[in-house]
């Protein structure tokens, strides 16, 4: 999540998108089925929550659910059994963004750096993200961060090593996108309050901000997406049609430009709601049971 009020439709384009609606979800399994590039792992299942034990039967059989659709998956941390993931992608012949959570915790944190390095060594892992959103949550000074990229960098030097934050961030700090070797954005329309008709233009300038920061570096969109349902915020409307369309238009443009995407999120997961509100529970392309929607 990357909500922030001074951006709410900071970037609002001229006008929206068009596209006759009854076919968006005959088109959406036409992409699925095709293959995407990425999608983000949802790990946890109804009335599981970080720091619940994991077992791996269920990172098995979601595996399982997602191989057929996707190249790339990306995982959030490598501690408390989320170190197994990248291990079992990789028997399934899936690619790997793999992160180390990162938080105001220092003990925390040389664990899963520590894993992280670990499992590249390992073969695990084919790009390295160093943390998600912690300068959004304020919980690591950007110099305290820009150490634990340069540590990974130095013990890691044959994989691009990044780190994961809103495409705002590269711009606003030159000294984070310089640090990197890839830069890794996350672009939600939706928490810009952005109404769907201008959403996909949106993300692309979102996106085209992030390139403009990253000089010449590769950029990787590590989170977009749009909830089913839950409500709304501001002008943006949380639907299942709504989430259709965002799936649709984003999946197209990435593939016809070229851009590599991971799409958030696998599947629904309930305890996102502390954070985010309901709509926090409803952004998977599969349900809390691991069903299609559609």
């Amino acid at each position: 999540m990357s909500k922030r009020k001074d951006k709410l439709m900071s970037l609002v384009a001229a006008k929206g998108i068009q596209g006759d609606s009854s076919n968006f979800k005959n088109l959406s399994h036409q992409i699925l089925n095709n293959g995407i590039h990425g999608i983000c792992f949802s790990l946890y299942e109804d009335g599981q929550e970080p720091g619940d034990p994991i077992s791996e039967n269920q990172i098995r059989r979601r595996l399982e659910v997602l191989q057929p659709h996707c190249k790339w998956i990306r995982t959030f941390s490598c501690t408390e059994g989320n170190e197994l993931i990248p291990i079992l992608a990789k028997e399934y012949g899936i690619k790997t963004l793999v992160g180390a959570w990162l938080s105001d915790d220092v003990e925390t944190n040389e664990k899963e750096i520590s894993n992280l390095i670990k499992l590249a060594n390992e073969g695990m892992v084919d790009v390295a993200a160093v943390g998600n959103e912690v300068l959004y949550r304020k919980e690591l000074a950007e110099a305290e961060l820009l150490n634990y990229i340069s540590e990974v960098k130095r013990a890691l030097p044959q994989l691009p090593v990044g780190y994961v934050d809103a495409y705002y961030e590269f711009n606003d700090r030159p000294a984070l996108a310089d640090a990197c070797d890839v830069i890794l954005a996350n672009c939600y329309p939706y928490w810009e309050g952005c109404h769907i008709d201008y959403s996909f233009l949106y993300m692309k300038e979102m996106y085209n901000i992030a390139k403009k920061a990253s000089n010449g570096k590769k950029v990787i969109i590590t989170e977009t997406g749009w909830p089913s349902e839950g409500g709304n915020f501001e002008g943006s409307e949380a639907s299942l049609e709504n989430f259709l369309k965002y799936f649709v238009n984003a999946q197209q443009w990435s593939s016809s430009e070229d851009i590599e995407m991971f799409y958030f999120s696998s599947f629904d997961e309930s305890w996102k709601t502390g954070n985010e509100g309901d709509v926090g529970a409803f952004w998977g392309l599969w349900d809390k049971q691991e069903k299609l929607k559609f």
